[in-house]
């Protein structure tokens, strides 16, 4: 084996090409071996293995220095800069992040998650290098699929116009996570096709040199090029064209599917973690809009390189037509072009993950909310059980959402609310309208909504009491359930609790009714507290004598943390909230 003597970059540039052959090849059983016990990214990291081996064997990293986007492609990077143990020791699986991380390696140089940012994080450390008058390589690792983010656009022309050192590695997979949209591909396509000699050429035309390597899992290609290119004084792009999932029958067949992944069984493909006949919102929503579209030509469901967040797979997509627009990696596009849709009477519907909504606050004000256009943006894995990498928080939502004038953002609590809500914000034409699309699985009320959404700001009491009222916004209202429960069964309380449903307003009247019978208003979120739902009821109730306790998560960038650990430490339990309630009302 090759690979229990790679400790470091060094230990690679040892190696025959053809010993590089058999190190690869021990990388990728490494690699299906985590994946398929431990879930991750599967394509990204199989189809760059020959590139990455082939980039430390030529270049000095650390003193060179690599920038991957999205970093979800790193993990090869990751064997060979000392952390192969933790690919390699089933117990040591977690000691390493699924993106790129300074904190572990001397060779990693940024936390990064989102796509589309290596060049102008590359940009950054050659700017600064030739400052200080140094002379090592700068590297940004892209893939075809991040080209179609805004970012990736800015950093190329800045680059290109710095002139210097600057390699920018275009690892074109033919790809997205999904299939690629964007004019750009057709020139990428062209490139391809003539291995790089067509006339037409994308990055010669803002001033980058330009090289093509026909087959990215070549090692002489590979080592050629990159000799070629390194200490380079002007910028430069390197177009490879690799293999999303080589090495493993079904990532090859199937790219879309296994982009990323659940463990799964090695032999057969088939996930070890089966949903059985459980709904999932993503897949009620695809149908939802499927059935609106057939209905009225004027329903358009937008993505932003992530299809399967709307339920829409690639057969959804083919008998949607016209009707499915995916932007590419391009959220700020995607907000913009709904507010777009809607102003010239189109329906649109923008599906997306709360982690990516992060990159649109301005096209969410200035191009969606100051136009009050009635677009509607379906806000998905908002809740501390969604994503939990440092990279891929979808917590922020609220305070960043819910403060925005003319934005309506909605939190239903079950399946009968959301459908409702999803139902009024495509019929009404007031406003602009986000729902925060529940995370912890389908609950059905078994009762018809007939609430009417277009009376903003009304809460719905559920249960009504005195003493202690619990505002449950959300996919938290079956805590508050549990917590005005266990009020009542140990301690004789009657609370009242009341589904909130709307984010970005309070309802005064409500609101000034409890101040009648009740001595302490509880506010539970699946958020951030700071700019939160809860602040604007205790911001309410300044003037008076209410009490107010805001429970939700406290502000701070977490990675990787289990979600049942969180809530206990943020006191966000039945047996926690009860007592610290008793020990106000007492």
């Amino acid at each position: 084996m090759y690979l229990e003597k790679i400790n470091s970059p060094e230990d690679v540039k040892k190696l025959s090409v053809d010993e590089m052959k058999d190190l690869s090849a021990e990388i990728r059983q490494v690699l299906l071996k985590k994946l398929s016990e431990h879930g991750g990214h599967i394509g990204p990291n199989l189809g760059i293995v020959e590139l990455t081996v082939a980039l430390h064997y030529v270049f000095n990293s650390p003193k060179d220095k690599i920038v991957y986007d999205v970093s979800h492609q790193s993990y090869v990077h990751k064997i060979l800069t000392g952390r192969k143990e933790a690919f390699i020791n089933s117990e040591k699986y977690d000691e390493v992040s699924g993106y790129s991380n300074p904190e572990e390696s001397k060779h990693d140089f940024f936390n990064i998650g989102h796509t589309s940012t290596s060049i102008s994080l590359a940009c950054g450390l050659a700017k600064a290098r030739d400052l200080k008058d140094e002379k090592d390589n700068v590297i940004a690792i892209i893939g075809d699929g991040s080209l179609s983010g805004g970012e990736a656009y800015e950093g190329l022309n800045n680059a290109a116009e710095a002139g210097t050192n600057m390699i920018v590695i275009v690892n074109d997979n033919d790809m997205s996570i999904a299939e690629n949209h964007g004019g750009l591909y057709k020139n990428l396509k062209e490139l391809r096709d003539t291995e790089g000699r067509c006339q037409c050429n994308f990055f010669k035309a803002i001033g980058f040199d330009y090289h093509y390597v026909k087959d990215g899992h070549d090692f002489e290609q590979l080592i050629s090029i990159f000799n070629k290119v390194k200490d380079t004084e002007h910028p430069v792009v390197v177009h490879i064209h690799t293999i999303k999932g080589k090495g493993f029958e079904f990532a090859e067949e199937n790219k879309e599917q296994w982009h990323w992944g659940m463990p799964f069984v090695l032999e057969t493909g088939e996930s070890k973690f089966s949903m059985g006949d459980a709904e999932d919102y993503g897949d009620l929503t695809g149908k939802y809009l499927l059935d609106m579209m057939k209905q009225d030509p004027k329903v358009v469901a937008i993505t932003s390189g992530t299809p399967a967040v709307l339920g829409f797979g690639p057969e959804r997509r083919k008998e949607a037509g016209k009707q499915f627009v995916d932007v590419g990696i391009a959220e700020e596009h995607a907000v913009a072009l709904a507010s777009g849709i809607a102003a010239n009477g189109g329906n649109p519907v923008y599906g997306v993950y709360s982690t990516f909504l992060q990159r649109t606050y301005d096209q969410l004000s200035q191009d969606l909310c100051i136009n009050n256009n009635p677009a509607v943006i379906l806000v998905y894995l908002a809740s501390v059980y969604g994503m939990n990498d440092v990279t891929h928080l979808g917590l922020y939502d609220i305070g960043m959402m819910s403060n925005i004038p003319n934005m309506v953002y909605l939190a239903p609590t079950c399946k009968e609310e959301y459908f409702e809500m999803l139902k009024w914000g495509m019929n009404q034409q007031d406003h602009p309208v986000a729902i925060r699309v529940p995370a912890m699985g389908v609950i059905k009320s078994g009762v018809e909504d007939k609430t009417d959404y277009s009376k903003l700001n009304k809460y719905q009491v559920t249960k009504a009491g005195k003493d202690v009222a619990v505002i449950a916004l959300g996919d938290f209202y079956q805590l508050g359930q549990a917590v005005v429960t266990k009020l009542s069964n140990e301690n004789g309380i009657e609370a009242t609790l009341i589904n909130p449903k709307y984010i970005t307003g309070v309802d005064e009247e409500v609101l000034e009714s409890l101040k009648k019978e009740h001595k302490l208003v509880i506010t539970l979120e699946d958020g951030i507290l700071d700019g939160g739902f809860g602040e604007k009821i205790a911001r309410y109730y300044g003037p008076s004598d209410m009490k107010v306790l805001n429970y939700g998560i406290k502000k701070e960038l977490l990675d990787r943390y289990v979600p049942e650990e969180l809530m206990k430490k943020n006191r966000l339990t039945d047996v926690q909230m009860v007592e610290d309630i008793m020990s106000i009302i007492k």
